[in-house]
């Protein structure tokens, strides 16, 4: 004997689902409505710090670095690190603003720091600095290499120097080689050093290192 099937009309399953969706919105109103005013909330609190707030920093620091690098590229660097008593130098604007300012500050304040003879506080900000630009981060990273080797610490500079030269491949590594270079020898890594000029001599015959490469080559052979 078989059993019958019931068919239900169409039109009368959507108005149960509907019907269904119903009670549950009704009965989790409450919870949907705080959810919703929450969600609303958080977004324009966001909104507002991004535009009412973080903004305007932004350009407020921007505005004062402008003024800093003008000294920086005076060769002021105690003003431009410190400020001028109206206009903030790079560190006040590092304390002032943080996150706001753009990262070149750090870069900007740790050159400042170098040219001073504050080796340590040019590594601190220098490490800080951290860039998408190839050439401005392998400069950074000579330049905390630079200051390593004005501490003496010789390896911990060698090591910032090849990394500096592997960073970008450019004009530019062949003067960091070349640091490095001068590096091994001052480590009394000879051979390590006569390696590095080859390879300056190799890969960049066109720069001033490349053209110098023998002399220092032939000045280790003697």
């Amino acid at each position: 004997m078989s059993k019958k099937i019931k068919h239900q009309d169409p039109e009368e399953s959507v108005e149960n689902a509907l019907n269904k969706t119903e009670q549950i919105i009704e009965k989790h109103k409450n919870t949907l409505i705080y959810t919703v005013v929450a969600i609303l909330s958080i977004s324009a609190i966001g909104f507002a710090y991004q535009h009412l707030y973080r903004k305007p920093l932004k350009e407020e620091a921007l505005s004062q670095s402008f003024i800093a690098e003008q000294y920086f590229r005076a060769d002021s660097f105690s003003v431009a690190l410190n400020g001028d008593g109206n206009a903030l130098g790079f560190s006040q604007i590092i304390d002032e603003y943080g996150s706001a300012a753009a990262k070149s500050v750090y870069l900007y304040a740790g050159i400042c720091e170098l040219h001073l003879g504050n080796y340590n506080e040019a590594i601190s900000y220098l490490k800080k600095y951290k860039s998408k630009d190839p050439i401005m981060q392998a400069r950074a990273l000579c330049n905390i290499g630079d200051a390593y080797a004005s501490l003496m610490k010789n390896k911990e500079a060698l090591d910032y120097y090849l990394k500096a030269a592997a960073h970008a491949d450019n004009i530019f590594a062949a003067g960091y080689l070349l640091k490095a270079g001068i590096m091994h020898e001052e480590l009394k890594n000879n051979a390590a050093a006569i390696k590095i000029y080859e390879e300056i001599k190799v890969k960049y015959p066109q720069s001033m290192e490349g053209y110098e490469a023998d002399k220092y080559i032939a000045r280790l052979q003697q």
